[in-house]
């Protein structure tokens, strides 16, 4: 009895305790704060294994069997400003063989007030035969779907934009070596757009992809992605070098710079943007 009493006093005082904490927690911005650093440890590593990750770069692109991850996301206000928000994003990877197939996804749905404020919808899928360790053909699928859009100031425009892709062609291995890679793969493909205005076109385009990687060491290693979308749209050109840095199992970290660049850029929008990122990782 007196254990029960004595587990019962305590567990009555941890309530007491822990409720104006968390109070306390929420006024003060302290859990808003835990939650932005959880957010930008997610962000630094994903981007730090994104230049460190064999399976993109090895003998068949994706490892053997299935892989995958997935997250959600969901937050809602009310009193001054009624918002509700959700997100959502996947990567699957499947491996047999001679056959691989990378699926990904990525969706974003907002509302303030009762009117929409934010829509997208991003889904992917690659599949790739090898034939050879380095000759492989591969088709490519994308849709991407932005059913809100702002103008240069933050104001939403009515209308959406519809971007499809689907491709495949041959791939080739030109390095395959454990710390020297590079393979790149090229072909055709059917594209569909559809404007702000509703006006829409399908037509024939190319696609065009390069994967580099060269490790100096076991502690320096240097990537560089580049992507061409193009049809008579437009051509959309993606470049993305990095050097990463892992001194040890507690300190990574890597510096990016990212090239966007679009042939024929909407109203009002520069052709280039340019992006240099840092990402450092330490752990103790």
């Amino acid at each position: 009895m007196n254990t029960l009493m004595k587990f019962a006093t305590v567990s009555a005082l941890a309530l007491m305790v822990a409720a104006p904490a968390s109070a306390q927690n929420r006024i003060t911005g302290v859990e808003a704060l835990n939650d932005q650093i959880d957010d930008i440890t997610d962000d630094v590593n994903t981007e730090i294994a994104r230049g460190e990750d064999a399976d993109r770069f090895g003998p068949n692109g994706v490892a053997q069997g299935w892989r995958g991850s997935f997250a959600l996301s969901a937050s809602g206000t009310s009193g001054n400003t009624d918002t509700g928000e959700i997100s959502g994003a996947g990567r699957l990877t499947y491996g047999v063989g001679d056959w691989n197939h990378l699926i990904g996804f990525a969706t974003e749905y907002g509302e303030s007030n009762g009117i929409k404020s934010e829509e997208k919808f991003f889904a992917t899928y690659e599949g790739s035969r090898y034939f050879t360790p380095s000759l492989y053909a591969f088709g490519v699928a994308r849709y991407q779907y932005d059913g809100y859009l702002t103008d240069g100031a933050g104001v939403g425009i009515d209308g959406s934009e519809t971007d499809a892709f689907l491709g495949f062609g041959p791939g080739y291995r030109v390095l395959n070596k454990d710390n020297h890679t590079w393979r790149v793969q090229a072909g055709p493909g059917v594209r569909y757009f559809k404007d702000v205005t509703g006006s829409s076109e399908t037509e024939v385009g190319f696609i065009a992809t390069s994967r580099y990687f060269y490790g100096f060491n076991e502690t320096v290693s240097f990537t560089m992605d580049t992507d061409i979308l193009g049809s008579d749209i437009n051509t959309v050109i993606s470049n993305d070098a990095g050097v990463n840095f892992k001194m040890s199992n507690n300190l990574s970290t890597r510096v990016s710079y990212r090239t966007d660049y679009n042939t024929d850029p909407a109203a009002g929008l520069k052709s280039t943007d340019n992006t240099l990122g840092v990402s450092l990782v330490l752990g103790f």
